[in-house]
């Protein structure tokens, strides 16, 4: 630990804050849960099951969508390959969805399935309305 010019421990500024503090990411995953979970209205063997399994399936969507971002970020010289990699991300998002309709199938009935991916759609329109919101009211 830093000590200050007296020989005294020093703190870092917000140093348990930002210890406790999930990034601005995980707290937008919490409060998505959240919602999620209440719309949902999981039993307790169903949450038990459905989380861990839950938040695999975000993990792997979320690295497909980084590739993605990042694959239309540059310009390739060879724009032919830049749609390839695109049709790729897309048809590898569809197969995550499948596989984990599958898995939430084992777990979960088909109506609460159904309700999971309604319940995502809603968040995002959501979050995007309220940004959208944010974006007009502060004049950009």
């Amino acid at each position: 630990m830093p000590v200050d010019r007296f020989d005294r421990p020093m703190r870092m500024p917000n140093e348990r804050l930002i210890n406790r503090q999930p990034n601005p990411g995980r707290r937008m995953e919490l409060v998505k849960e959240g919602y999620i979970g209440l719309r949902l209205k999981l039993t307790p063997d169903e949450a038990r099951a459905f989380w861990p399994l839950y938040r695999q399936y975000v993990q792997e969507q979320t690295a497909v969508r980084i590739l993605k971002r990042e694959n239309n970020s540059t310009n390739s010289p060879d724009g032919t390959q830049q749609i390839d990699n695109e049709l790729k991300y897309e048809t590898e998002l569809v197969n995550i969805r499948k596989h984990y309709r599958d898995e939430f199938l084992k777990i979960l009935p088909p109506e609460k399935v159904s309700e999971l991916y309604k319940s995502e759609r809603e968040f995002n329109d959501e979050v995007l309305k309220q940004l959208s919101e944010r974006s007009v009211r502060a004049g950009d």
